[in-house]
């Protein structure tokens, strides 16, 4: 809050998608945006990325960012958490979401066969 340091982590996550936290920790302006760092051609990536609908052009645009924000020593995005879910073979109409750890977490078509 005070931006009284020399280093700090952020540990806050964004699940499988970079989207949010790409707007939120680098847009201009934004709220979690603790360093202030402003640059208008991640802001224009940020919302480029966020409409592309291929997956592989979304991810050399996010590579892209990425890049930019460790030659701008943005605070850089140093790893993302990687998750895995399994279940058994009785489990049914279980779809695993590729955009977020939460959606679907209702579970409302899953049933058992058993």
């Amino acid at each position: 809050m005070r931006k009284d340091y020399i280093v700090a982590a952020d540990q806050s996550g964004s699940g499988p998608d970079p989207d949010q936290n790409l707007y939120l920790s680098y847009g201009c302006g934004a709220e979690l945006n603790y360093g202030g760092y402003c640059n208008p051609e991640v802001d224009r990536l940020i919302e480029q990325q966020s409409i592309e609908g291929d997956l592989e052009k979304r991810k050399q645009l996010v590579w892209k960012l990425e890049r930019i924000l460790a030659e701008d020593v943005a605070r850089p995005i140093i790893f993302y958490n990687r998750s895995a879910t399994c279940w058994q073979p009785h489990v049914n109409g279980l779809t695993i979401m590729v955009n977020s750890v939460t959606n679907g977490a209702r579970m409302e078509d899953v049933w058992l066969d058993k």
